[in-house]
Protein backbone atom coordinates (compact mmCIF):
# COMPACT_ATOMS: atom_id res chain seq x y z
CA UNK A 1 0.00 0.00 0.00
CA UNK A 2 0.86 3.37 -0.51
CA UNK A 3 1.16 5.88 2.41
CA UNK A 4 2.26 9.38 3.33
CA UNK A 5 3.11 10.36 6.65
CA UNK A 6 3.04 14.34 7.02
CA UNK A 7 5.46 15.25 10.18
CA UNK A 8 8.49 13.73 11.13
CA UNK A 9 8.61 14.44 14.82
CA UNK A 10 8.43 11.14 17.45
CA UNK A 11 5.61 10.56 16.26
CA UNK A 12 5.74 10.66 12.42
CA UNK A 13 9.69 8.89 12.33
CA UNK A 14 8.10 6.32 13.96
CA UNK A 15 4.56 5.83 12.61
CA UNK A 16 6.82 6.23 8.66
CA UNK A 17 9.48 3.67 9.42
CA UNK A 18 7.24 1.20 10.77
CA UNK A 19 4.53 1.05 8.22
CA UNK A 20 7.20 1.21 5.43
CA UNK A 21 8.94 -2.26 7.46
CA UNK A 22 5.32 -3.64 7.22
CA UNK A 23 5.86 -3.79 3.48
CA UNK A 24 4.28 -0.52 2.57
CA UNK A 25 5.76 1.89 0.20
CA UNK A 26 6.15 5.30 2.61
CA UNK A 27 6.92 8.39 1.89
CA UNK A 28 7.54 10.88 5.00
CA UNK A 29 7.28 14.77 4.07
CA UNK A 30 8.31 17.68 6.22
CA UNK A 31 8.88 21.17 5.69
CA UNK A 32 12.41 21.40 7.66
CA UNK A 33 13.98 20.78 4.93
CA UNK A 34 17.51 20.47 6.89
CA UNK A 35 15.86 17.96 9.17
CA UNK A 36 15.03 15.96 5.73
CA UNK A 37 18.25 16.72 4.56
CA UNK A 38 19.74 14.97 7.92
CA UNK A 39 16.98 11.87 7.33
CA UNK A 40 18.32 11.35 3.35
CA UNK A 41 21.93 11.16 5.29
CA UNK A 42 20.55 8.42 7.42
CA UNK A 43 21.12 11.26 10.42
CA UNK A 44 18.44 11.08 13.26
CA UNK A 45 16.85 14.03 14.72
CA UNK A 46 15.85 12.37 17.52
CA UNK A 47 16.81 8.75 19.45
CA UNK A 48 14.50 6.31 20.21
CA UNK A 49 15.30 2.58 20.48
CA UNK A 50 15.64 0.74 17.22
CA UNK A 51 14.63 3.52 15.30
CA UNK A 52 17.78 4.35 13.48
CA UNK A 53 18.26 0.92 12.22
CA UNK A 54 14.28 0.66 11.06
CA UNK A 55 15.18 3.70 8.91
CA UNK A 56 17.89 2.68 7.70
CA UNK A 57 17.25 -0.65 6.32
CA UNK A 58 13.97 0.56 4.85
CA UNK A 59 15.52 3.88 3.21
CA UNK A 60 17.95 0.77 1.82
CA UNK A 61 15.46 -1.36 0.66
CA UNK A 62 13.26 1.35 -1.28
CA UNK A 63 10.43 1.27 1.08
CA UNK A 64 11.07 4.09 2.71
CA UNK A 65 11.46 8.04 1.16
CA UNK A 66 11.94 11.57 2.50
CA UNK A 67 10.67 14.40 0.88
CA UNK A 68 9.76 18.24 1.52
CA UNK A 69 7.16 18.60 -1.22
CA UNK A 70 3.14 17.87 0.20
CA UNK A 71 2.77 17.29 -3.68
CA UNK A 72 4.18 13.95 -2.60
CA UNK A 73 0.75 12.89 -1.22
CA UNK A 74 -0.11 11.84 -4.58
CA UNK A 75 -0.40 8.08 -5.32
CA UNK A 76 -1.24 7.65 -1.13
CA UNK A 77 -4.02 5.55 -0.24
CA UNK A 78 -3.67 7.03 3.46
CA UNK A 79 -2.09 10.23 4.45
CA UNK A 80 -1.28 10.09 8.00
CA UNK A 81 -0.75 14.06 9.89
CA UNK A 82 1.27 13.65 12.43
CA UNK A 83 2.36 17.53 13.33
CA UNK A 84 2.65 19.00 16.08
CA UNK A 85 0.28 21.04 18.32
CA UNK A 86 1.93 22.84 21.00
CA UNK A 87 0.56 24.15 23.81
CA UNK A 88 -0.63 28.18 24.16
CA UNK A 89 -0.36 29.67 27.54
CA UNK A 90 -3.59 28.98 28.44
CA UNK A 91 -3.29 25.51 27.92
CA UNK A 92 -5.30 25.36 24.53
CA UNK A 93 -3.21 23.38 21.62
CA UNK A 94 -2.32 25.34 18.62
CA UNK A 95 -3.87 24.02 15.84
CA UNK A 96 -2.17 26.21 13.56
CA UNK A 97 -0.20 23.22 11.99
CA UNK A 98 -2.95 20.96 11.53
CA UNK A 99 -5.05 23.52 9.65
CA UNK A 100 -2.02 24.81 7.60
CA UNK A 101 -2.00 21.09 6.69
CA UNK A 102 -5.49 20.44 5.88
CA UNK A 103 -5.19 23.76 3.31
CA UNK A 104 -2.20 21.84 1.76
CA UNK A 105 -3.65 18.60 1.43
CA UNK A 106 -6.83 20.24 0.19
CA UNK A 107 -4.35 22.07 -2.71
CA UNK A 108 -2.53 19.07 -3.67
CA UNK A 109 -4.80 16.00 -3.59
CA UNK A 110 -5.97 14.72 -7.06
CA UNK A 111 -7.33 11.20 -6.20
CA UNK A 112 -9.32 9.31 -3.38
CA UNK A 113 -7.73 9.21 -0.08
CA UNK A 114 -8.16 8.39 3.76
CA UNK A 115 -7.18 11.56 5.83
CA UNK A 116 -6.16 10.44 9.28
CA UNK A 117 -5.34 12.83 11.98
CA UNK A 118 -2.90 11.57 14.12
CA UNK A 119 -1.58 14.50 15.98
CA UNK A 120 -3.30 14.44 19.29
CA UNK A 121 -6.13 16.97 19.07
CA UNK A 122 -8.91 18.35 20.89
CA UNK A 123 -12.64 16.50 20.43
CA UNK A 124 -13.93 18.00 16.96
CA UNK A 125 -11.01 18.82 15.58
CA UNK A 126 -11.90 16.00 12.62
CA UNK A 127 -15.03 17.48 11.82
CA UNK A 128 -13.57 21.12 11.53
CA UNK A 129 -10.67 19.51 9.18
CA UNK A 130 -13.36 17.94 7.08
CA UNK A 131 -14.89 21.63 6.81
CA UNK A 132 -11.73 22.85 5.62
CA UNK A 133 -10.96 20.17 3.02
CA UNK A 134 -14.71 20.29 1.42
CA UNK A 135 -13.75 23.83 0.80
CA UNK A 136 -10.65 22.90 -1.35
CA UNK A 137 -11.42 19.90 -2.56
CA UNK A 138 -13.81 20.37 -5.81
CA UNK A 139 -15.16 16.65 -4.79
CA UNK A 140 -15.86 15.22 -1.82
CA UNK A 141 -14.22 12.39 -2.84
CA UNK A 142 -11.68 11.33 0.47
CA UNK A 143 -12.54 10.63 3.62
CA UNK A 144 -11.89 11.47 7.46
CA UNK A 145 -10.56 9.36 9.85
CA UNK A 146 -8.94 9.28 13.22
CA UNK A 147 -6.01 7.07 14.49
CA UNK A 148 -4.79 7.85 17.81
CA UNK A 149 -1.46 6.99 18.63
CA UNK A 150 -0.33 5.04 22.20
CA UNK A 151 3.66 5.46 21.52
CA UNK A 152 5.22 5.30 24.66
CA UNK A 153 8.92 7.58 24.02
CA UNK A 154 11.83 5.43 24.60
CA UNK A 155 9.74 2.03 23.61
CA UNK A 156 7.71 3.23 20.59
CA UNK A 157 9.21 1.44 17.76
CA UNK A 158 8.53 -1.85 20.54
CA UNK A 159 4.79 -0.39 21.09
CA UNK A 160 3.89 0.23 17.44
CA UNK A 161 4.48 -3.51 16.91
CA UNK A 162 2.69 -5.04 19.79
CA UNK A 163 -0.64 -2.57 20.39
CA UNK A 164 -2.96 -2.59 23.03
CA UNK A 165 -5.66 -1.88 20.53
CA UNK A 166 -6.01 0.10 17.46
CA UNK A 167 -8.74 2.80 17.37
CA UNK A 168 -10.18 3.64 14.24
CA UNK A 169 -12.57 6.44 14.19
CA UNK A 170 -14.50 7.42 11.18
CA UNK A 171 -18.00 7.43 9.44
CA UNK A 172 -16.56 5.79 6.38
CA UNK A 173 -16.47 1.59 5.50
CA UNK A 174 -13.93 2.44 2.87
CA UNK A 175 -11.66 4.28 5.31
CA UNK A 176 -11.75 1.26 8.02
CA UNK A 177 -10.92 -1.20 5.14
CA UNK A 178 -7.97 0.88 4.25
CA UNK A 179 -6.78 1.14 7.58
CA UNK A 180 -7.96 -2.03 9.12
CA UNK A 181 -5.63 -3.44 6.05
CA UNK A 182 -3.04 -1.82 6.47
CA UNK A 183 -2.67 -2.73 9.94
CA UNK A 184 -3.34 -6.41 9.75
CA UNK A 185 -0.11 -7.32 10.20
CA UNK A 186 0.20 -6.15 13.51
CA UNK A 187 -2.65 -8.81 14.85
CA UNK A 188 -4.26 -6.41 17.39
CA UNK A 189 -7.71 -5.56 18.69
CA UNK A 190 -9.45 -3.34 16.50
CA UNK A 191 -12.36 -0.52 18.17
CA UNK A 192 -14.33 1.24 15.05
CA UNK A 193 -15.75 4.53 16.27
CA UNK A 194 -16.98 7.83 15.85
CA UNK A 195 -14.61 10.89 15.30
CA UNK A 196 -15.30 11.92 18.40
CA UNK A 197 -15.42 8.94 20.60
CA UNK A 198 -11.80 8.27 18.84
CA UNK A 199 -10.45 11.69 19.86
CA UNK A 200 -11.52 11.34 23.44
CA UNK A 201 -10.19 8.51 23.61
CA UNK A 202 -6.58 9.30 23.10
CA UNK A 203 -7.20 12.41 25.79
CA UNK A 204 -9.12 10.23 27.90
CA UNK A 205 -6.38 7.75 28.15
CA UNK A 206 -3.20 10.44 28.70
CA UNK A 207 -5.15 11.65 31.36
CA UNK A 208 -5.62 8.90 33.22
CA UNK A 209 -2.16 7.69 32.78
CA UNK A 210 -1.09 10.90 34.50
CA UNK A 211 -3.29 10.50 36.99
CA UNK A 212 -2.17 7.62 38.38
CA UNK A 213 1.57 8.99 38.18
CA UNK A 214 -0.43 11.74 40.45
CA UNK A 215 -2.15 9.10 42.79
CA UNK A 216 1.17 7.30 43.19
CA UNK A 217 3.40 9.84 44.37
CA UNK A 218 0.65 11.67 46.57
CA UNK A 219 0.78 8.13 48.23
CA UNK A 220 3.88 8.20 48.73
CA UNK A 221 4.16 11.20 50.95
CA UNK A 222 2.11 9.54 52.96
CA UNK A 223 4.34 6.56 52.95
CA UNK A 224 7.23 9.07 54.34
CA UNK A 225 4.87 10.02 57.37
CA UNK A 226 3.41 6.79 58.54
CA UNK A 227 6.30 4.32 57.97
CA UNK A 228 4.94 2.81 54.82
CA UNK A 229 6.64 1.54 51.65
CA UNK A 230 5.14 3.05 48.70
CA UNK A 231 6.30 -0.07 46.37
CA UNK A 232 4.42 -2.29 48.37
CA UNK A 233 1.64 -0.02 48.76
CA UNK A 234 1.08 0.32 45.20
CA UNK A 235 1.83 -3.54 44.33
CA UNK A 236 -1.01 -4.17 46.61
CA UNK A 237 -3.43 -1.53 45.33
CA UNK A 238 -2.47 -2.29 41.48
CA UNK A 239 -3.21 -6.06 42.15
CA UNK A 240 -6.61 -5.25 42.26
CA UNK A 241 -7.74 -6.31 38.01
CA UNK A 242 -10.13 -3.12 38.41
CA UNK A 243 -6.84 -0.96 38.65
CA UNK A 244 -3.97 -2.68 37.24
CA UNK A 245 -0.18 -2.09 38.09
CA UNK A 246 1.13 -0.04 35.17
CA UNK A 247 2.08 3.68 35.44
CA UNK A 248 1.43 3.14 39.75
CA UNK A 249 5.05 4.00 39.58
CA UNK A 250 6.49 6.95 42.88
CA UNK A 251 9.34 9.07 41.77
CA UNK A 252 9.91 12.90 40.73
CA UNK A 253 7.11 13.42 38.36
CA UNK A 254 6.33 12.47 35.05
CA UNK A 255 7.63 15.07 32.01
CA UNK A 256 8.02 14.88 28.46
CA UNK A 257 6.20 16.73 26.34
CA UNK A 258 2.65 14.59 25.86
CA UNK A 259 1.21 14.08 29.54
CA UNK A 260 1.35 17.79 30.52
CA UNK A 261 0.39 18.99 27.38
CA UNK A 262 -2.38 16.49 26.79
CA UNK A 263 -3.52 16.97 30.49
CA UNK A 264 -3.57 20.94 30.15
CA UNK A 265 -5.53 20.39 26.14
CA UNK A 266 -8.40 18.16 28.43
CA UNK A 267 -8.80 20.85 31.02
CA UNK A 268 -8.96 23.22 28.45
CA UNK A 269 -11.91 21.24 26.49
CA UNK A 270 -13.71 20.16 29.40
CA UNK A 271 -13.61 24.40 30.83
CA UNK A 272 -15.25 25.29 26.96
CA UNK A 273 -18.23 22.70 27.69
CA UNK A 274 -18.94 24.11 31.22
CA UNK A 275 -17.31 21.11 33.22
CA UNK A 276 -15.50 20.88 36.38
CA UNK A 277 -11.79 20.34 35.70
CA UNK A 278 -10.59 20.55 38.89
CA UNK A 279 -9.85 16.78 38.82
CA UNK A 280 -7.32 17.05 36.57
CA UNK A 281 -6.01 20.39 37.69
CA UNK A 282 -5.30 18.52 40.88
CA UNK A 283 -3.13 15.85 38.93
CA UNK A 284 -0.92 18.77 36.89
CA UNK A 285 -0.57 20.21 40.96
CA UNK A 286 1.02 17.21 42.26
CA UNK A 287 2.93 16.78 39.78
CA UNK A 288 4.62 20.24 39.96
CA UNK A 289 4.50 20.05 43.66
CA UNK A 290 6.59 16.39 43.51
CA UNK A 291 9.89 17.98 42.14
CA UNK A 292 9.77 21.19 44.55
CA UNK A 293 9.59 18.59 47.63
CA UNK A 294 11.60 16.13 46.46
CA UNK A 295 14.36 19.11 45.57
CA UNK A 296 12.85 19.91 49.47
CA UNK A 297 14.92 16.70 50.62
CA UNK A 298 17.99 17.47 49.49
CA UNK A 299 18.06 21.32 50.58
CA UNK A 300 16.82 20.14 54.03
CA UNK A 301 19.71 17.05 54.50
CA UNK A 302 22.71 19.20 52.31
CA UNK A 303 22.15 22.77 53.39
CA UNK A 304 23.40 25.27 55.67
CA UNK A 305 20.34 26.01 58.17
CA UNK A 306 22.26 28.88 59.41
CA UNK A 307 22.00 30.72 56.36
CA UNK A 308 18.55 29.48 54.98
CA UNK A 309 19.25 26.36 54.30
CA UNK A 310 21.75 27.45 51.54
CA UNK A 311 23.69 25.13 49.06
CA UNK A 312 26.48 27.11 48.52
CA UNK A 313 29.75 25.16 48.21
CA UNK A 314 28.26 22.42 47.70
CA UNK A 315 28.51 20.07 44.14
CA UNK A 316 25.76 18.38 43.21
CA UNK A 317 25.98 15.11 40.75
CA UNK A 318 22.29 14.86 38.53
CA UNK A 319 22.86 11.51 36.80
CA UNK A 320 19.48 11.84 33.99
CA UNK A 321 18.16 14.59 32.10
CA UNK A 322 15.88 13.14 29.87
CA UNK A 323 12.81 13.06 31.11
CA UNK A 324 12.48 9.41 30.73
CA UNK A 325 15.03 6.30 29.72
CA UNK A 326 14.97 5.44 26.25
CA UNK A 327 14.64 8.61 24.80
CA UNK A 328 16.38 11.84 24.41
CA UNK A 329 13.85 14.08 24.60
CA UNK A 330 14.26 17.07 27.26
CA UNK A 331 10.96 18.58 26.78
CA UNK A 332 9.33 19.44 30.40
CA UNK A 333 11.77 17.01 31.98
CA UNK A 334 11.53 16.81 35.63
CA UNK A 335 15.39 17.86 35.89
CA UNK A 336 15.50 20.98 34.15
CA UNK A 337 12.69 22.72 37.66
CA UNK A 338 14.86 20.54 39.95
CA UNK A 339 18.14 21.71 38.81
CA UNK A 340 16.57 25.12 38.53
CA UNK A 341 15.68 25.10 42.25
CA UNK A 342 19.04 23.71 43.53
CA UNK A 343 20.79 26.55 41.64
CA UNK A 344 18.01 28.94 43.43
CA UNK A 345 19.99 27.82 46.46
CA UNK A 346 23.83 28.62 45.11
CA UNK A 347 24.67 24.70 44.33
CA UNK A 348 26.65 24.36 41.65
CA UNK A 349 25.72 21.74 39.43
CA UNK A 350 27.26 18.77 37.11
CA UNK A 351 25.39 16.36 35.12
CA UNK A 352 24.89 13.27 32.99
CA UNK A 353 22.50 12.04 30.35
CA UNK A 354 23.31 8.97 28.18
CA UNK A 355 21.47 10.37 25.30
CA UNK A 356 20.25 14.17 26.10
CA UNK A 357 23.05 16.36 26.82
CA UNK A 358 23.42 17.98 23.49
CA UNK A 359 19.50 18.91 23.81
CA UNK A 360 20.17 19.77 27.35
CA UNK A 361 22.72 22.25 26.05
CA UNK A 362 20.12 23.99 24.16
CA UNK A 363 18.30 24.79 27.42
CA UNK A 364 19.09 28.33 28.97
CA UNK A 365 18.07 27.55 32.47
CA UNK A 366 21.42 24.80 32.01
CA UNK A 367 23.77 26.26 30.03
CA UNK A 368 25.98 27.10 33.21
CA UNK A 369 26.00 23.94 34.69
CA UNK A 370 28.94 21.39 33.63
CA UNK A 371 27.81 18.60 31.13
CA UNK A 372 29.99 15.14 32.42
CA UNK A 373 31.34 12.87 29.77
CA UNK A 374 30.40 10.06 32.37
CA UNK A 375 28.53 9.45 35.69
CA UNK A 376 32.11 8.96 37.47
CA UNK A 377 32.81 12.33 36.02
CA UNK A 378 29.68 13.85 37.13
CA UNK A 379 30.05 12.23 40.67
CA UNK A 380 33.99 13.64 40.64
CA UNK A 381 34.25 15.76 44.18
CA UNK A 382 30.65 15.93 44.51
CA UNK A 383 28.34 16.53 47.97
CA UNK A 384 25.62 14.18 46.14
CA UNK A 385 24.57 12.36 43.95
CA UNK A 386 20.86 12.52 42.54
CA UNK A 387 19.17 10.18 40.47
CA UNK A 388 16.58 12.22 38.10
CA UNK A 389 16.18 9.41 35.37
CA UNK A 390 16.01 5.41 35.88
CA UNK A 391 18.15 4.29 33.30
CA UNK A 392 19.22 1.29 33.40
CA UNK A 393 23.21 1.94 33.17
CA UNK A 394 22.99 3.88 37.08
CA UNK A 395 21.72 0.93 38.39
CA UNK A 396 24.82 -0.87 38.09
CA UNK A 397 27.10 1.73 38.96
CA UNK A 398 30.05 1.03 41.00
CA UNK A 399 28.83 1.99 44.37
CA UNK A 400 32.77 1.96 45.91
CA UNK A 401 33.86 4.62 43.25
CA UNK A 402 30.99 6.96 44.59
CA UNK A 403 31.06 6.62 48.23
CA UNK A 404 34.95 8.35 47.05
CA UNK A 405 33.24 11.32 46.84
CA UNK A 406 30.17 11.09 48.58
CA UNK A 407 27.58 9.19 50.72
CA UNK A 408 24.60 11.15 50.27
CA UNK A 409 22.12 9.95 47.04
CA UNK A 410 19.24 10.95 46.75
CA UNK A 411 17.35 8.50 44.65
CA UNK A 412 13.95 10.13 42.99
CA UNK A 413 13.14 7.10 40.83
CA UNK A 414 13.47 4.18 43.43
CA UNK A 415 16.23 2.03 41.65
CA UNK A 416 18.56 1.55 44.44
CA UNK A 417 17.67 -1.32 47.84
CA UNK A 418 17.56 0.82 50.91
CA UNK A 419 19.00 -2.21 52.32
CA UNK A 420 21.67 -2.19 50.29
CA UNK A 421 22.39 1.17 50.57
CA UNK A 422 22.46 1.08 54.55
CA UNK A 423 25.33 -2.00 54.05
CA UNK A 424 27.07 0.06 52.08
CA UNK A 425 26.45 3.41 54.88
CA UNK A 426 25.26 5.60 52.32
CA UNK A 427 22.83 8.29 53.70
CA UNK A 428 20.27 7.40 51.01
CA UNK A 429 16.65 9.26 50.32
CA UNK A 430 14.34 7.88 48.36
CA UNK A 431 10.72 8.20 47.35
CA UNK A 432 7.79 6.99 49.80
CA UNK A 433 10.22 4.51 51.60
CA UNK A 434 11.64 4.60 55.05
CA UNK A 435 15.18 3.99 55.40
CA UNK A 436 16.35 0.17 56.05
Amino acid sequence: MKVAVIGTGYVGLVQAACLADLNNEVVAIDNDSKKIKKLKQGIMPIYEAGLEDLVTRNVTEGRLKFQTEINQINGSEAIFICVGTPPEPNGKPNLDYVENVAKQIGDNLKHYAVIVEKSTVPVRTADWMKLILRNKLASSDFDIAVNPEFLREGTAVKDFYNPDRIVIGTDSEKAVGILTKLYKPLNSQFLHTDMESAELIKHGSNAFLAMKISYANLISRLCEKTGADIQTVMKGIGLDKRIGEDFFKAGIGYGGFCFPKDLGAFVSVLEEYDIDASLLKSVAKINEDQVQYFAGKIVEKLGNPEKYYSLEGKKIAILGLAFKPGTDDMRLAPSIPLIEQLKSYNASISAYDPKAIENAKKIDSLKDIYFAKDSYDAIKNSNAVVIATEWPEFSKLDLSKIKEHTNYIFDGRNIFSPERMKALKFNYYSIGRKPA
